[in-house]
């Protein structure tokens, strides 16, 4: 292809009849948005130039101009803007013609090109008041509150009793107002604040991206994240080389523990603004997030559970806004701590999650964990409802029944505690045990105390023979350990009598005798 076939103008000769007479002009003929333009040439010169004192160019111009406002009354705002243009293209010294292509760029939302008509207006007619009062809105709408008012103090200077302009200015006032709350919020971490603000100040400047950006930030910050990726996304379409936005994006994913992704956005965002902070920053604490929870799991898996609850530890002192991954973070370090047998401090990890996110099941089973290893059946049983009412699980539904059954079992007497030995006893030491603790509290031993000292000693000798009773009977006792003794409504122990119990384990089939036993809290014979 030729050099010539390449130019976008095209050099043409016709004749124009004005002033009184008829001469030649050269022109530049051209394809400007999409429409055929005719552009005047001073002879011999090699820039275009526009003759906008030829009659017949104003008058085509004018032409323009009211087929440009056909199309904007019927809101074809496409068409009302190549008129525009046409008429700017014979007459570019006419301001009022840039004034109303300004107004079909607003109305387009193009606000940044209607700026800079709107400003041009303004440069070739400092009067015009329908451009100052462009040029404010478009910079209203673009968030540049300060140069707004500008615009409309300008407006007022010309006529000082202008109601849209007294308006305007209040307008702009206000968003600098919210522009300050929001800075405040932000400082004070007061994200809701801002989103406020930046959504009472977006109603003004709804092209700002500068609102829209700080909004999505803080809902990030907030913990919406699909509200936020839904304000960045909306900018990337328009604007996909935006650093801020594709921060906010990144943001969202790093909160929502997809690290990997949004390290990606991170390093696009630096490598479109390599001096962009927060960015830089939150990419630094991704990968270092990473690292540790990784090792972390490393040490978990070889078994090194110290180092492994360092780990976790460390991790979490990185980025206290990461709820998600903090969340795991303090479930994993709960994990560690009970393998560790360190169980309240696991139950505390566990409840640090369930505040970071309270839809976390795992967190809930862990901590219900703990709870029955510390014997808390009933806080078992709450974190045990809440996850079968999430999910509706066999496992989940015989874990449930299981603390409600230990719950159950832990309101009974205790005979292993009544006899001071462990579950795991064996039959002989359940022998010693009863021995000891019978001697200890029989009435004969305490004939001389007061009654009420009686009384308390002969409930608790009671007590005792009733847990030999059934801890020394294989069948009794296993019916206690499974919790069947509870839905068989007990052991049936109201006409029970725990002499007779004394009598047989000490005196055997030739009766008993008080005198003479030992005392083992004395080291010496009873008398």
């Amino acid at each position: 292809m030729s050099a010539a076939a390449t130019r976008p103008w095209t050099r043409v000769t016709a004749t124009c009849a004005c002033h009184g007479a008829r001469h030649k002009i050269s022109f530049w003929r051209t394809i400007l948005f999409a429409t055929t333009h005719t552009l005047p040439l001073i002879s011999g010169g090699f820039f275009p130039v526009f003759l906008s004192s030829c009659p017949l160019l104003r008058r085509d111009a004018e032409g323009f101009k009211e087929q440009g406002n056909a199309f904007y009354i019927k809101k074809d705002y496409a068409e009302a803007f190549n008129f525009y243009t046409k008429a700017i293209d014979m007459c570019p010294k006419n301001a009022s013609y840039y004034g109303n292509r300004a107004a079909t760029l607003m109305m387009l939302c193009r606000y940044r090109e209607a700026l800079e008509d709107s400003q041009q207006a303004v440069r070739l007619d400092n009067t015009f008041m329908k451009g100052h009062l462009r040029e404010g809105k478009c910079h209203l709408s673009l968030g540049n509150a300060m140069a707004a008012s500008r615009c409309f103090q300008k407006v007022l200077e010309l006529e000082p009793d202008n109601s849209q302009a007294q308006q305007e200015v209040k307008i702009a006032e206000s968003i600098l107002e919210y522009e300050r709350m929001a800075e405040i919020g932000f400082d004070k971490r007061d994200f809701r604040m801002v989103v406020f603000c930046m959504d009472r100040a977006l109603e003004s400047a709804a092209a700002c991206h500068r609102f829209k950006i700080l909004k999505a930030e803080c809902l990030a910050l907030l913990g919406r994240y699909p509200e936020a990726q839904s304000v960045a996304s909306d900018i990337l379409r328009m604007d996909s080389t935006n650093a801020d936005a594709l921060y906010v994006r990144g943001l969202c994913l790093y909160y929502e523990d997809c690290i990997d992704k949004a390290v990606q956005f991170f390093v696009q965002a630096l490598r479109m603004a390599p001096d962009h902070d927060k960015a830089r920053l939150a990419c630094r604490n991704a990968k270092a997030l990473k690292a540790k929870k990784e090792e972390g799991n490393k040490a978990f898996k070889e078994g090194n559970y110290e180092a492994a609850y360092e780990l976790y530890s460390e991790a979490l002192t990185i980025d206290p806004n990461n709820i998600k991954t903090n969340a795991k973070l303090y479930c994993n370090r709960a994990t560690v701590g009970s393998k560790l047998k360190k169980l309240e401090q696991a139950i505390e990890d566990c409840t640090n999650a369930i505040k970071l996110d309270e839809t976390y099941i795992k967190a809930y089973l862990r901590r219900a964990q703990c709870y029955m290893e510390t014997e808390l059946y009933e806080e078992a049983v709450r974190d045990y409802e809440k996850v079968y009412q999430t999910e509706k699980t066999k496992e989940h539904k015989h874990l449930l029944k299981h603390a409600q059954l230990e719950l159950k079992k832990s309101k009974r007497k205790d005979y292993y505690k009544v006899l001071g030995v462990d579950k795991s006893a064996t039959e002989e030491e359940i022998k010693k045990a009863y021995r000891k603790r019978a001697l200890l509290h029989h009435p004969d031993r305490h004939s001389s105390a007061t009654s009420e000292v009686q009384k308390e000693e002969e409930k608790k000798f009671k007590e005792v023979g009733e847990a030999f009773s059934v801890l020394s009977d294989a069948k009794k006792k296993s019916r206690y350990d499974s919790g069947q003794d509870l839905e068989e409504e007990g052991m049936n122990m109201g006409d029970f009598d725990a002499n007779n119990i004394f009598k047989a384990f000490f005196g055997g089939p030739g009766g008993f005798s008080f005198e003479g036993i030992y005392d083992p809290t004395r080291k010496t014979k009873i008398l």
